[in-house]
């Protein structure tokens, strides 16, 4: 499988889960301003959306989005428990969270990725603010079903990750920074950072 993405971007998510499920992916960097693979083909013409990630089958088919990447690859190495058994409570909350990180958490930041004015990026700001006021509410276990990590730690690490880049202070969120070490500190988060150039060796 390839897994096309961009340093730092929405992509670490899929890419985290496929070291946590130990999938074996090869890694296609894409430039997302010019659409350009490193071997100078059209991202485009893979996906028409133009955006990572986008995960191409062994048969050629094409997946795109990222919650529906990570749940897909999932379920590709259930051993590895990165999805609750279907059909169980713990299930939806995987796919509740999915749905938050997606549409009120990863959307947020557009305007921070834009030419948007400064206005514009403040606003955004005081939103993602309130949506992780929202996170630290509700981070009340190890991660965000319980004890067991999932496919969607990998998206709120992914996400949150966001905030220092963008100089969002977050120290009236112990708890996600606390989250956010833990998740940093387990063995494939490291190897997907390492791959990307996203981790400082000390």
């Amino acid at each position: 499988m390839n897994l096309y993405y961009a340093p730092g971007a929405c992509s670490l998510s899929p890419h985290i889960v496929a070291r946590e499920a130990g999938l074996d992916i090869d890694l296609c960097k894409v430039d997302l301003k010019s659409h350009m693979l490193e071997s100078g083909a059209d991202f485009t013409e893979i996906n028409p959306k133009g955006y990572v990630p986008t995960l191409q089958l062994e048969g050629g088919e094409v997946l795109t989005e990222g919650p529906t990447i990570v749940q897909f690859m999932a379920e590709q190495k259930p051993d590895a428990g990165l999805l609750p058994e279907s059909g169980s409570l713990d299930r939806y909350r995987v796919q509740e969270w999915l749905n938050f990180i997606s549409t009120e958490l990863h959307k947020a930041f557009a305007p921070l990725f834009s030419d948007a004015s400064d206005g514009e990026k403040e606003e955004a700001k005081k939103r993602i603010g309130k949506r992780f006021d929202y996170v630290e509410s509700r981070l009340e276990g190890k991660y965000l079903v319980g004890d067991r990590f999932t496919v969607a730690d990998a998206y709120l690490f992914t996400i949150a990750n966001w905030l220092d880049q963008h100089n969002i202070d977050t120290s009236r969120w112990p708890k996600l920074q606390a989250y956010q070490k833990r998740v940093a500190e387990r063995p494939p988060v490291r190897e997907a950072l390492r791959e990307e150039g996203l981790l400082e060796e000390k």
